[in-house]
């Protein structure tokens, strides 16, 4: 191991062991001359409602155009009202923004750091069309006790499944919870194209009948518009790329879950709280998140010994600049603190123990 050469992410492993499959569909793509909406997206649509168990999929241009498409299919606008997380990437709270909504933050799980079931009811109003729940870092939320809130309240739901792929409440995967599920295949993801690329699965077939013309313009047929929509649309030699990739998910996947129980085996140290995962969850590890109370004095320590780290998301929601006069939430607590101790170490499939066991000692002398 070089220590020189830790990553937080290392992008090109992965994909020397894949060349010869990437390289082979790329090149039948280029040479094929359809680059938009040919067989393969067709395939990978198919192939991905097969893997999260949905009916339909609709694959578009990014996780965050998931997340605008999904909520223009409910009509979502002006006074209208989406319960959220404020706990995840800008792009959660961006999405209903864009459609003229209002998000209504509510605080979060101290364990999982998923949004509280508890916090929900108390959140909606007359103005409330959806929640949008955040598996964050891979790990489920409780959508068992959050079905049974919207479902008393007439709520839909929409998963932002953009680190999660693969997880699983028991048996049933992210994504087939809710009326929508979204998908992120940034690079970085556990399933990752060569680029940016979503997508939503629903098993209701007015919403994908919807969804299919919302992204690519409002229609189906050139020319026929039937509604405002989007350019949206996965292109084919990412679809191409996914096909390949999807095959290797499940073994990514458990990769990470033998990484994880490796940290939590090494790592040892009482000023450190490793991540927690309950026992009826499927957790992918996306990240692997650490929580420090001297969080400065951390970060400085990692990178005096060159260990790459991340910090995700270090500033609640509601407290950025373009929200701030949209949404003003009274003080969430756990937000609060979580925000300020959590720390991300390196994770991906190809990460080899040599260097698990050197980050874990480093760690676990940090006083």
């Amino acid at each position: 191991m070089n220590k020189n050469k830790l990553k937080m992410f290392d992008l090109t492993n992965q994909y020397s062991k894949l060349k010869p499959k990437i390289s082979t569909s790329v090149q039948q793509v280029l040479e094929s001359g359809q680059y938009i909406l040919g067989q393969n997206v067709i395939k990978f649509e198919k192939n991905l409602s097969k893997y999260i168990g949905s009916k339909y999929s609709i694959s578009c241009n990014s996780g965050t155009d998931a997340l605008i498409l999904s909520l223009m299919c409910l009509g979502i606008t002006r006074e209208d009202e989406v319960i959220t997380s404020p706990f995840t990437y800008f792009a959660t709270a961006e999405a209903i923004t864009l459609c003229g909504a209002k998000p209504i933050f509510i605080d979060i799980d101290k364990d999982s750091f998923n949004i509280n079931p508890e916090k929900i009811s108390q959140a909606i109003t007359k103005k409330t069309k959806a929640i949008i729940i955040v598996h964050i870092f891979g790990q489920p939320a409780n959508m068992i006790e959050i079905k049974k809130i919207c479902k008393k309240f007439n709520i839909k739901i929409i998963e932002d499944c953009a680190q999660s792929i693969g997880s699983k409440i028991k048996s049933m995967k992210t994504g087939a919870f809710g009326d929508f599920g979204c998908f992120s295949f940034f690079p970085t993801k556990n399933l990752g194209c060569a680029g940016d690329g979503g997508a939503i699965v629903t098993s209701n077939k007015s919403f994908a009948e919807k969804l299919f013309k919302l992204r690519n313009h409002g229609g189906v047929n050139r020319n026929n518009h039937e509604f405002i929509g989007m350019n949206s649309r996965l292109d084919e030699i990412q679809a191409a790329i996914l096909n390949v990739k999807l095959k290797h998910l499940d073994s990514f996947n458990r990769k990470r879950n033998e990484i994880a129980k490796l940290y939590k085996r090494l790592i040892n140290n009482k000023n450190i709280k490793l991540p927690y995962h309950s026992k009826n969850n499927y957790h992918v590890y996306n990240l692997f998140t650490l929580q420090v109370k001297n969080r400065d004095k951390f970060c400085k320590y990692l990178n005096k010994n060159k260990i790459p780290f991340g910090i995700y998301y270090p500033t609640p929601l509601y407290k950025q600049k373009s929200l701030k006069k949209i949404c003003s939430p009274k003080k969430l607590p756990i937000v609060e603190k979580i925000t300020k101790e959590c720390v991300s170490i390196p994770m991906f499939p190809e990460l080899d123990y040599d260097s698990i066991k050197y980050i874990s000692n480093i760690i676990n002398k940090f006083k």
